[in-house]
Parts: C-alpha cells; structure tokens; sequence
C-alpha cells in the first residue's frame, strides 16, 4: 500500500517559487527545491520526474493562479481602482531585492526558449491583462475612470508599466519597497483617465 503524501504539490510549488527567487532556475536543483519543501529529492523525481517536469508544473498553476491576487483584492477593496492597485502589488510581494528579480527575469529567459514553459508563460501574461481589463471596466462603469476610456488598451498600458516598473526597481536598487514603487507607478499611469 502506498503512503500517504504528507505535503502537498501545492507546498511543493510555493517552496519551487521560494528556491527560484533565492537562485534563479540556472541554480535550482531539486535538492534545493526538497529541502526548502522538507523533503527527499526522491520525492520530487517521483511526482514530476525532472527539473524540467517541476517547473512545468509551477508555470502551469503560475498561469491557472493568475487571477488570485485579483479575486483577493476584490473582496477586500470595493473601489476597482483600489482593488487593482493591491492586486499589483501582491503579485510582486515575493520580490524583495534585485537579486531576486535578477532570478526571476531568469525563468523569463527560459520561458521564452522552451515551448512548454512559453506556453504557461503567454497564458499567464494573456490572464492577467483579462484581469486588469476587467476592473477597468469596473472602474469605468463605477465612475472612476472619464467617459468614454478604451479600457483595453489602458489594460495594456498597465501591464506594460507593471512589468517595466519590476525591471526599473531593481535597475534603480530597489530603494522604495517595490509594492510603493507599484503604486506609485500605476498611478501616474492611470492619473490622465481619472474621473475628475
């Protein structure tokens, strides 16, 4: 009879996302990922076979996960607006130093060479834009934003300014915590489709 799994591939993944900031994926190993998870590199070979079968696996629920800061911040911010400005900066809350983002543009590199982590990678960014749109329009149907606002492609200016806002930070030295430095530039963005 098999044992039963005692920590989940949830657990796994979020210490996955752990090691992958502490080291970026050149130097994560499954070793590292087992320890940080409190397990035996034999385990993760036997749920995900390789490396490359463990960070499939952590784009994917990366990509079927995109939404989550958004439905958190929703139900904790009645204002669209407000509510985009915390889900933003949830999503780069794990981001503590340029190291750190450093590692993470590394999984970007590899994102773009391999086929099935690009896959993962274009449905989460493809997420996460359906996700601003939508409390754009939120924001717009609330009277936060002008008549008559192309919600759309403000949504792509903002994921735009989101993922330039990450490289600048740590470009800068990361001075400001980086949830400051969100907010700070998302609303200049969004300050000229403000309802005045």
């Amino acid at each position: 009879m098999a044992r039963p799994r005692t920590t989940s591939d949830e657990a796994i993944l979020q210490a996955t996302g752990r090691a992958l900031l502490r080291h970026g994926p050149g130097r994560l190993t499954l070793g590292g990922v087992a320890a940080e998870a409190g397990l035996s590199p034999a385990t993760l070979v036997q749920r995900f076979g390789s490396k490359r079968g463990l960070l499939l696996a952590f784009a994917r629920r990366a990509a079927l996960g995109a939404g989550d800061p958004f439905d958190r911040a929703r139900r904790e911010h009645p204002s669209p607006l407000a509510a985009l400005r915390a889900a933003l900066a949830a999503m780069a809350a794990g981001v503590r130093s340029a190291e750190e983002m450093a590692n993470s543009l590394g999984l970007l590199q590899l994102d773009l060479t391999d086929p099935g982590l690009r896959e993962h990678a274009a449905a989460h960014a493809r997420a996460v834009r359906e996700q601003i749109t939508d409390l754009l329009a939120q924001a717009a149907r609330a009277g936060e934003l002008a008549p008559g606002v192309d919600t759309a492609a403000l949504a792509r200016a903002v994921q735009v300014a989101y993922n330039g806002t990450l490289i600048l930070w740590a470009l800068d030295g990361g001075g400001a915590p980086l949830a400051d430095t969100v907010h700070a530039d998302l609303d200049a963005v969004l300050a000229p489709y403000r309802a005045h």
